[in-house]
């Protein structure tokens, strides 16, 4: 049996790499994150608690458990935050990094780490792996060193980009763009949505199948892990109030140089995934597919 230890195991994806990992018969997984573990049925794996900016901590972890893959799915996402907060954001999104590679390399442990669209300037989309990084955000710089300090590690790495992740869990620290359109329609609030940005969706769930599928294969190199369908936010807060039977006429068109916001978005992005379908057999759900997902999982809380 190997072993797989995921950081950030509370985070969204977090609990969706426990919920497809911790049944599986061939891999015995070790969640880790900073404080108490907040999956709801502690039953079918190992929780340790791993603060991953103490390199002491980080090293200790990895040398006892010794797992054969890391998915370091922690850091700091938020983008405004980490553009006000430039040394929170290294100490996260760079120092910890140095830290998970130079612990995978002196214990022989495969990286898969994940990264982000942000890391690109926004001029065009969607994106192959090719694609030459350009940041215009403090978050974005601060993935990309990341990248280039995974590229750089002796052993073997992927790289995992994804875009605009959503999804549900019982206990969520942040919510994303299906629920706020979903809750907020609810509430028959009016809402503005950028019509000028353009991203590939992706539901939790497949981007918790790509990282395994990484992982099960111990590819090398870089891969764009999102949703196929490329659309605006406002297309993404159309499609969301019309499975779910909402007042659409809520939803306000408007311009990103409308938002006052810290940091600056990338306008379009968007990835194309060919590689990681014919690499990995990575096959994302559609858009609505992920919505009726998501919704189902609603059904069964209810």
């Amino acid at each position: 049996m190997k072993t797989i230890l995921v950081t950030g195991s509370n985070g969204l994806l977090g609990q969706k790499l426990t919920d497809l990992l911790k049944g599986n018969a061939a891999y015995k997984l070790i969640a880790t994150a900073r404080g108490e573990d907040r999956y709801p049925d502690k039953n079918g794996y190992q929780y340790v608690s791993l603060d991953i900016t103490n390199q002491q901590e980080v090293d200790e972890v990895l040398s006892t458990y010794k797992p054969d893959a890391v998915i370091h799915t922690a850091a700091m996402t938020n983008v405004d935050q980490c553009e006000t907060d430039h040394a929170g954001c290294d100490e996260l999104n760079v120092k910890a990094v140095q830290y998970i590679v130079a612990a995978c390399e002196k214990n022989n442990i495969y990286l898969a780490h994940l990264s982000t669209d942000f890391i690109f300037n926004g001029d065009k989309g969607p994106l192959t792996e090719e694609e030459i990084p350009d940041p215009i955000s403090y978050y974005g710089e601060s993935k990309l060193k990341a990248e280039q300090i995974v590229q750089a590690m002796k052993g073997k790495w992927s790289i995992l980009r994804t875009v605009l992740v959503f999804g549900i869990v019982s206990d969520m620290s942040r919510s994303n763009i299906v629920l706020w359109v979903k809750g907020n329609l609810e509430q028959k609030k009016t809402i503005k949505v950028v019509n000028d940005q353009f991203r590939t969706p992706t539901l939790a769930e497949d981007l918790a199948m790509g990282c395994f599928l990484a992982v099960d294969k111990q590819a090398q190199g870089i891969y764009n892990i999102s949703g196929s369908d490329l659309l605006t936010p406002y297309d993404i807060a159309q499609q969301t109030a019309k499975f779910f039977n909402l007042d659409a006429s809520l939803i306000e068109k408007a311009d990103s140089s409308t938002f006052k916001q810290a940091a600056r978005r990338p306008l379009k992005t968007g990835f194309i995934i060919d590689k990681a379908k014919r690499d990995l057999g990575y096959q994302p759900h559609t858009f609505e597919q992920g919505i009726k997902v998501l919704s189902d999982q609603l059904s069964q809380k209810l």
